[in-house]
């Protein structure tokens, strides 16, 4: 088959199976070896060469540690210090030492016991923070952590690659009559890329840009990415590591975001190619000849990395359902490991059906996930409607006549300005973190679930005179918006709406005071455009009046009709085109008194 043909059926498994898996909520990565796995030898066999599309695909794992090297600015990387290297480096060896000697236990050599504990150490950094950026964790201590631990996997995975082909009986790289030779030629590699580099490399860009032609730039990019890689692919180490070093010397370039926004599209599909390889690699048939043994392996990879994290997280401070946040979020294999087991096959290091057996075993670990944190987030609420497992509402002996449901940037500055007038309220917020972070402003917050009614009453919003719900999150927004009107239906709610939608939705509740988030700011902001375009202020503030005027009776006369996309997308079109003629009549009635004068 011609290569066009064979793009032609990667990019239609791809598009077939990604967008498949993200909507199931498993992750890009899934959806990639899905979608090899279909086209491979063991699926359709549409794509039989698997081993030079795999050798071909790894430069989108050397373009991949470029950017890690692009992202780890010195200055970044000492201000996280203690929970990388704390965390992360305490996860990374436990988490291999368990793994290895569970590897010995099973028959494997030290050696090979070796890399695969350490392979299955690390977690997939692409899944994990997908994963949990979908959940809005990432700024919750546990989404914290699991990134700190991350980074410290990206980094550790370095020396593992640049050491594997000293490993096996024979190096790929020069041909050398001593391993002390190699080891001077390795080394004298990486000085010459770090120091060469950091001479040439800045001067040369800067050059290149002054050229003006993008397309030479970016082929320059790739050039010193797959330069350094050859070089280091030359002596006998990975080409990972010379991509990696490359980044990190550009790291504090004024051309980094240059380089990472040219890079990151040939990156995505060279590292989506890769993991369409290694899909088809993967050896379908073991599953159906010992699926006991496949399954055992990966509830005892996911089993020991739990462990070991649950008590990492407790141990560094996390509350014991963060820990499990953390515990379940990074507790698969990643893709490094198919990177070392491949390498290390290439290096005569792991037998090629030990390699396949692994990859499989990973492959599910990582399928697993999303299913572990369905299950944990169930669990989870239902704690949370049980009156038993539900922590008990924190006792609260202000009594004051306002009380601020969520106290991000919204709830803020309703309590800033209600603080400067001396009017005491009384704040809720579902986040610890969010918690710890405002009491360090020296606030007064309460932890919990403002929809809970024991909480409310705990708060005494029976006491209060005004309810302000300034919750993030629509449906809790929602869910307490109703929790307050049905138990305390004469309490006057403030409310704060993401959007339109949300807006409908509080209103339905007989919610009354509502005000859209970015509405008045955005408004603000179009003055101010009007005003540099020539308008005078008094024009400007005439046209933003109008606007507002006009958009807030748009949206009390749509409440009853906004379950109908289509009406509503009728109706749009034509109050647009109303407030046109609105702003033309007011233009001509200007002219006629202009024009009187």
């Amino acid at each position: 088959m011609s290569l066009l043909g064979q793009s032609a059926i990667f990019f239609g498994a791809a598009i077939l199976a990604v967008p498949l898996t993200k909507r199931l909520g498993l992750g890009a990565v899934l959806g990639y070896l899905a979608a090899g796995a279909m086209i491979g030898p063991w699926g359709l066999g549409l794509i039989g060469d698997v081993e030079s599309i795999l050798h071909f695909a790894e430069i989108g794992v050397v373009l991949l540690l470029f950017l890690i090297g692009l992202e780890l600015q010195p200055s970044r990387l000492w201000t996280m210090r203690k929970p990388v290297f704390g965390l992360g480096t305490l996860q990374v060896f436990i988490s291999a030492a368990l793994l290895g000697l569970a590897g010995v236990a099973l028959g494997l050599s030290w050696k090979i016991a070796l890399v695969v504990g350490f392979a299955l150490s690390l977690s997939s950094t692409a899944f994990a923070l997908q994963t949990l950026a979908e959940k809005g964790q990432l700024p919750t201590r546990h989404g914290r952590a699991a990134f700190s631990t991350l980074l410290f996997q990206d980094l550790a995975a370095i020396p593992m690659l640049a050491l594997l082909p000293l490993l096996g009986p024979g190096g790929s790289g020069a041909q050398t009559d001593t391993p002390l030779l190699s080891a001077a030629l390795a080394i004298g590699a990486v000085a010459a890329v770090a120091v060469g580099g950091r001479l040439a490399l800045r001067p040369a860009l800067r050059l290149i840009a002054t050229s003006r032609i993008r397309e030479v730039f970016t082929a320059f990019a790739l050039l010193t990415v797959i330069g350094t890689a050859l070089i280091m692919e030359y002596v006998g180490l990975s080409m990972a590591l010379g991509a990696f070093i490359a980044g990190v010397l550009l790291a504090d370039s004024e051309y980094r975001h240059a380089l990472e926004a040219d890079i990151e599209p040939f990156k995505g599909l060279l590292l989506g190619l890769f993991f369409m390889a290694v899909g088809m690699s993967v050896n379908i048939g073991l599953l159906a000849e010992e699926p006991l043994l496949i399954v055992a392996l990966m509830a005892g990879l996911v089993g020991i990395k739990m462990a070991v994290l649950f008590g990492l997280g407790r141990f560094s401070g996390l509350s014991h359902a963060s820990a499990w946040y953390l515990a379940i979020a990074i507790s698969q294999g990643g893709e490094f490991a198919f990177v070392i087991f491949n390498i290390a096959v290439g290096a005569q290091v792991l037998e090629p059906a030990l390699s396949e057996l692994l990859i499989l075993v990973v492959t599910m670990s990582m399928a697993v996930t999303p299913l572990l944190i369905l299950v944990m987030e169930k669990v989870a609420a239902a704690r949370r409607k049980s009156p038993v497992a539900c922590a008990p509402a924190p006792v609260i002996e202000e009594d004051n006549l306002v009380v601020i449901a969520g106290f991000g940037r919204f709830g803020q500055i309703v309590g800033r300005v209600l603080r400067a007038k001396r009017i005491g309220f009384t704040a809720l917020e579902v986040s610890p973190a969010q918690v710890e972070f405002v009491k360090k402003f020296g606030n007064k917050i309460y932890f919990g679930d403002a929809s809970r009614l024991d909480l409310l009453r705990a708060a005494k919003v029976d006491k209060a005179v005004a309810f302000v719900l300034a919750i993030d999150d629509v449906d809790a927004s929602v869910r307490t918006a109703q929790t307050v009107r049905d138990n305390f239906p004469d309490l006057a709610i403030f409310a704060r709406a993401r959007n339109r939608n949300h807006a409908y939705k509080l209103m339905d509740m007989g919610v009354e005071h509502i005000s859209r988030e970015t509405f008045s700011s955005s408004l603000e902001t179009a003055r101010d455009v009007l005003t540099s375009l020539g308008l005078s202020d008094a024009d400007s503030d005439k046209a933003i009046e109008t606007f507002r005027g006009h958009d807030e009776g748009r949206l009390m006369a749509h409440r009853d009709i906004h379950h109908d996309e289509d009406k509503m997308a009728e109706l749009a079109k034509a109050w647009a085109k109303e407030l046109e003629e609105i702003f033309e009549a007011d233009a001509k009635q200007d002219e006629t008194r202009a024009g009187g004068r």
